[in-house]
């Protein structure tokens, strides 16, 4: 049982163990192992779900109503069997996910033949950052915009969630605190000097000016942010979205982005963070969500794991309690970008992944996506 913690008790690493069993006390970590060992992980098993579970309606996946403030976690794992003509492509834009997030979650399952009757497992269930609640937050190793709008007809929050394309390397999109100073349908692109030099390298020289249509990269809509050059935008190559594939803009789905559009203000305040690793609560359970860095952060996942799990005690103010430190290890070293319980003991991650939610396959033989939901000015900026 998880006791209230005395608020004089700090929750951080106070005393190492003289030797790491396969259960210890947060307090206990051995900084040693997990700042650079880490040993040897527990080997991925592939874990096949019952083909002939029952199939029920998809969760959705855009849309959270009635966010309480002890609500860490959104949505829940799903698992949707292939049919012979799905691609990860197709299945991630269907189910509002990024093409790498839904890659690493399925690390043995190939993304473009997936193969009749092969479970994919949907990476549809996320922590919320441990950020105040107000406006939009973006995550840059999760690919993913977080929209907070207030719901006081029930107290609480209306969370609406999206993945998202972001820098690549070398044209890193930029952490810090802005605000969406403008907003533009049907934007006109001015393309900065240096990438214009860019393409003109590459043989493929952008003229000054690029008008609204399917050759703009900005997509049907944009928001402008306080961080000169950088927009939230739409995008006419929807399969990068998920992917560090821009100029350090944040491109959406198209269909993401106008839903945006019409419910974002401007002054709406804008975060942006660099956290791999989250943490937090649901119905007493602590879930741990780990993706992959980016290629330029050179912290430790073992240390950052230890930080966010104190900080999720700390913040419950509940006392430490035992964990077990081979599946933390797992879950840092996999990085599937999936949350995982790591309280109870009753199950392991494959059985969790097995036990999901089998959903109905309803994607549409177009690879156009099924949306489930419950005045033009110009840009001079990234893409």
């Amino acid at each position: 049982m998880l006791r209230r913690a005395s608020l004089a008790r700090s929750i951080l690493p106070v005393a190492l163990l003289p030797a790491l069993s396969a259960c210890t006390y947060i307090e206990g970590l051995d900084l040693g192992a997990w700042r650079g060992g880490w040993g040897e992980a527990e080997p991925v098993i592939a874990t096949v779900p019952d083909p002939d579970a029952p199939r029920q309606t998809p969760l959705p996946t855009r849309h959270f109503e009635s966010v309480g403030a002890e609500q860490e976690v959104l949505g829940d794992v799903q698992i949707l069997f292939a049919r012979h003509e799905n691609t990860f492509v197709q299945i991630a834009r269907d189910f509002d996910l990024g093409y790498e997030e839904l890659k690493l979650a399925n690390p043995d399952v190939d993304v473009w033949l997936p193969g009749e009757g092969t479970p994919i497992f949907l990476p549809t269930m996320n922590v919320v950052p441990a950020l105040p609640r107000e406006g939009i937050v973006l995550n840059l190793p999760s690919m993913r915009l977080m929209y907070f709008a207030e719901d006081s007809a029930n107290d609480g929050r209306r969370v609406t969630s999206h993945p998202i394309g972001i820098g690549r390397e070398g044209w890193a999109t930029p952490t810090g605190s802005a605000a969406v100073t403008g907003k533009a349908r049907e934007p006109t692109w001015y393309p900065p000097a240096s990438i214009r030099a860019e393409h003109a390298e590459l043989g493929d020289p952008l003229p000054s000016v690029v008008g609204p249509g399917p050759d703009n990269p900005l997509g049907d809509f944009a928001l402008g942010l306080s961080m000169p050059g950088y927009l939230i935008h739409g995008t006419n190559k929807p399969a990068g979205v998920g992917m560090r594939v821009s100029h350090g803009c944040i491109r959406l789905y198209p269909e993401d982005i106008e839903a945006l559009f019409d419910r974002v203000p401007s002054g709406t305040p804008v975060n942006i963070i660099d956290e791999p690793v989250l943490a937090g609560w649901r119905d007493g359970e602590l879930f741990l969500e780990v993706h992959a860095p980016l290629a330029e952060d050179e912290r430790d996942m073992g240390a950052q794991a230890e930080r966010v799990i104190a900080a999720a005690f700390q913040r419950a103010d509940l006392e430490p309690v035992p964990l077990d430190m081979a599946l933390i290890t797992r879950i840092v070293t996999e990085q599937r970008g999936i949350p995982f319980p790591i309280l109870s003991r009753e199950q392991s991650i494959d059985g969790y992944l097995a036990s999901a939610r089998v959903i109905e396959n309803t994607i549409e033989s177009t690879g156009e996506p099924v949306v489930v939901e419950t005045a033009a000015l110009g840009a001079t900026a990234n893409n």
